[in-house]
């Protein structure tokens, strides 16, 4: 009985270990990915205008999804080209190579726009040529193509050229940015003619419906209690306006030399975006394939007005009153067209924005303007002094400069010391923080920011050999209006918040750098990261 007992024992074990485990069922992936980018997004605007916001615009995002609420970004500059680039590569300018909106060119001793490229020409109207191709690694978007051979789809939309192209990659199925005359333009890169569905929103001519009215607040304007009052001296005018102040008639200025390229000036500039954003889904049928399919949309007119009015108009307030309304009317399309659990949607911004510094300095809040051309002009009389040469600063352009390094072999002249008396002088400007070398940033490691910051932005052939950071609340702009580019936190710190498909409701205060946003989304998709990847997945987002 007893070897009985036992060999049925062993008969068991034996058989329980010799089955073959079930297959696990991989987890299901959301049919679409929405990925909205507001440029010049402040954190605090989520909170400002809360009051003021409708139920289904962010206060659904905030309310149904989940808010990483100390989302930053992690180098220097905190520009609109860079920013949209690291979001969707998950890496900084120093591997992804967009150091900047545009950046003086070492070969061609020009600047250049980041996504010029000469080797393309427009299609659907007249406009600039563009591509992705001066970005180095591959974006969330290319890797979701390249999982299924380029199955699923993948459209890049935006008011400006940067911001539908770099999101969307070098595999992109279509970006679509909009040309001065109104009309969505795209370029030979991607295709010889527009879709029909882009040719038909153009041919409806929205530009113009939108730019023959007056710009009047969309609530009454004594309500708009989080901003100045309507007409201060920290704003910048429009063409044809004497005032920065309300109605502005966008009808006259749309009438005269500006054109309706002037809606990118205007609220409409979104409201025109999200119009196309509901035509693209359906005439690309977005979400309805075996693949996931994938739509940036990045909002530019956000920045376009904040540039021009400050975070503290009017002006920026009755947009982004009008921006939840857009956002409200697209989750609601979303809703019926493939549904929350099958859309997986983020939005976050692009960068930040700064005080505008006459406003800081007349509330006793150290602050300045910093001159570029200035700088150069006066560096090449003391060089000139020193070395026997005027020419020896080539260009300094995005708080970087670039040294005429053939003249200095010519002549012999040695770096160090060259570098050390930019150095003495630089640092005696009011305004400047830091002067930092190239050749400090390739055999140097910084971990303490700024100065780790500044170096996740230098790319070793593209930047410049002297890099400059500015103290806070420092800028390089005119007297009215306001710009960003810093690494502090004015500039750095942005909302990201996750809704729909398998996303808890919920928030979390824990540390986020915008890098982490691509191999977040590459997880959810069971794909690869982007070759270039340095981010990390987010944890804790999922039900």
């Amino acid at each position: 009985m007893y070897k009985k007992i036992v060999f049925l024992f062993a008969f068991y074990i034996s058989n329980l270990f010799a089955q073959t485990p079930q297959a696990i069922k991989p987890p299901t992936t959301p049919k679409l990915v929405i990925g909205i980018v507001v440029d010049q997004m402040r954190y605090d605007y989520i909170y400002k205008y809360w009051d003021k916001y409708s139920a289904g615009g962010f206060k659904r995002l905030v309310g149904e999804g989940f808010f990483c609420k100390n989302t930053n970004y992690n180098y220097m500059p905190t520009y609109t080209g860079p920013g949209h680039a690291s979001i969707y590569t998950g890496t900084t300018p120093s591997q992804h190579g967009i150091i900047s909106n545009s950046w003086y060119n070492k070969t061609t001793k020009k600047m250049m726009n980041c996504v010029e490229d000469v080797s393309v020409k427009t299609v659907g109207g007249v406009g600039n040529a563009r591509s992705p191709i001066n970005m180095l690694t591959t974006t969330v978007t290319d890797e979701l193509r390249l999982s299924n051979n380029k199955q699923s789809k993948v459209i890049g939309i935006s008011i400006k050229d940067r911001s539908a192209i770099l999101p969307s990659g070098h595999t992109s199925s279509g970006a679509y940015w909009l040309a001065n005359d109104g009309s969505f333009i795209t370029s030979t890169y991607y295709m010889t003619e527009l879709p029909k569905w882009v040719a038909d929103f153009n041919s409806k001519e929205f530009a113009k419906k939108y730019t023959s009215q007056i710009w009047n607040t969309f609530l009454p304007i004594e309500t708009y209690t989080e901003s100045f009052s309507d007409n201060n001296i920290y704003e910048g005018v429009f063409t044809a306006e004497s005032k920065p102040v309300f109605p502005h008639n966008i009808a006259a200025l749309a009438g005269g030399k500006d054109g309706v390229g002037i809606i990118a000036l205007t609220p409409w500039g979104n409201t025109i975006l999200k119009d196309l954003a509901m035509a693209a889904l359906l005439g690309e049928n977005l979400g309805k394939g075996k693949f996931t399919d994938f739509l940036c949309i990045s909002f530019s007119s956000t920045d376009i007005i904040g540039h021009m009015y400050g975070p503290q108009s009017v002006e920026i307030e009755d947009t982004y009153i009008r921006l939840d309304r857009d956002l409200a009317e697209l989750l609601k399309y979303i809703d019926t067209w493939a549904g929350k659990a099958n859309t997986l949607v983020f939005l976050t911004a692009d960068h930040a924005v700064a005080p505008v510094p006459q406003y800081l300095l007349d509330n006793k809040i150290p602050a300045g303007l910093f001159d570029e051309g200035d700088i150069k002009k006066k560096l090449n009389e003391i060089l000139n002094v020193q070395f026997g040469d005027s020419n020896l600063i080539e260009s300094v352009s995005n708080q970087q400069l670039f040294l005429n390094h053939k003249l200095i072999n010519e002549k012999k002249i040695n770096k160090i010391q060259l570098f050390e008396v930019v150095y003495s002088y630089l640092m005696t400007v009011n305004g400047v923080a830091t002067v930092t070398s190239a050749e400090t940033f390739m055999t140097t490691q910084f971990t303490i920011s700024p100065l780790s910051l500044i170096q996740n932005g230098f790319n070793a052939k593209r930047s410049g050999d002297i890099i400059i950071n500015f103290e806070p609340g420092w800028m390089d702009h005119g007297k009215t209006g306001t710009t960003h580019g810093s690494p502090y936190s004015y500039d750095a710190h942005v909302p990201l918040i996750w809704y729909g498909w398998n996303i808890k409701q919920g928030s979390s205060i824990s540390n986020v750098d915008i890098t982490d946003i691509a191999p977040t989304i590459s997880q959810f998709l069971n794909i690869s990261y982007p070759n270039g990847c340095t981010g990390k997945p987010i944890v804790g987002l999922t039900k």
